[in-house]
């Protein structure tokens, strides 16, 4: 069974998707159109530094990735879908759950309210490699103040997100458990926890404006890890996502127990390859 999977934030590259335009020329112009400036101008000749202002990541990443899966054409036939983080929203469009435009406007939104939220507290977050799950975990509790596990990557990879200090302090607790390393990421602030209610509440807002169908095929969402059809569930799921963790490790192994046995990464990076090799090496992963 097919398994098809959209990177999130952290995968953009100078020149992105400029192979794609010709093609797609309609969805990259109602892109600008929406977003009310050039995404396409940074996309193809910004820097780097240009590319991870928020507001232009996020909407490069889930543009390159929707053109990326109508590329495919008749060959984009999933039995399943998922992505990470920001990369849920490029499976939900490509799956038929909403159209190009509601999706983008919510990213967008998305965006720009995690960016608020970054700015109203210092915040950051931290990849803690060589723990089991369950040591991070019990340390993020027993720590004073705002962190909580994150991003479940892989086995053995686990990003914690809070406040500055606690973060701070819960990687050192993490080398004292034994930790092979703990890492600050060098992120805008402490994405998927408490700390983006604010963003969490516009976004809300908008996700209560938008339509949602029923996907071509069950999408496995990042806050329960599990198959989810239902419009209203896809909705809820949503909402919560913001502030709650990214279950990816538990989502690849649910789709290998549904019966996923190749994934195709589509659009930009192969981050998401290298994650589903360390978390179901039996499976196949290569770019869509």
């Amino acid at each position: 069974m097919k398994a098809y999977i959209f990177p999130g934030q952290g995968a953009q590259s100078p020149g992105m998707a400029q192979d794609l335009y010709d093609a797609h020329r309609n969805l990259f112009e109602e892109a600008n159109d929406v977003l009310g400036f050039s995404l396409t101008d940074i996309m193809f000749h910004g820097t780097m530094e240009d590319l991870t202002q928020t507001k232009v990541t996020q909407p490069a990443i889930f543009v390159h990735s929707v053109a990326k899966a109508l590329s495919l054409g008749d060959s984009f036939q999933p039995n399943m879908v998922a992505g990470h983080s920001l990369g849920e929203f490029s499976a939900l469009v490509a799956a038929g759950a909403m159209n190009f435009s509601d999706g983008l406007r919510l990213v967008s939104q998305r965006a720009l309210g995690m960016q608020a939220a970054c700015e109203a507290e210092p915040s950051t977050m931290a990849a803690i490699l060589g723990l089991e799950d369950a040591v991070v975990e019990q340390i993020c509790a027993n720590t004073p103040g705002l962190v909580v596990p994150a991003n479940y990557n892989t086995p053995g990879q686990l990003v914690i997100s809070g406040a500055t200090a606690a973060v701070e302090a819960a990687c050192e607790a993490c080398k004292e458990a034994g930790a092979k390393r703990a890492l600050l990421l060098p992120v805008g602030g402490a994405f998927h926890s408490p700390l983006m209610a604010p963003a969490g509440e516009q976004l809300a807002t908008a996700l209560d404006a938008v339509a949602f169908q029923t996907p071509r095929c069950p999408i496995y969402q990042n806050v329960v890890a599990a198959p989810v059809t239902d419009p209203e569930e896809i909705r809820a799921n949503l909402k919560a996502q913001l502030t709650g963790s990214v279950k990816w490790t538990q989502t690849v192994q649910a789709m290998v127990a549904a019966g996923a046995t190749h994934f195709y990464e589509v659009g930009p990076g192969r981050a998401l390859q290298g994650m589903v090799k360390k978390i179901a090496p039996d499976t196949e992963a290569i770019s869509a």
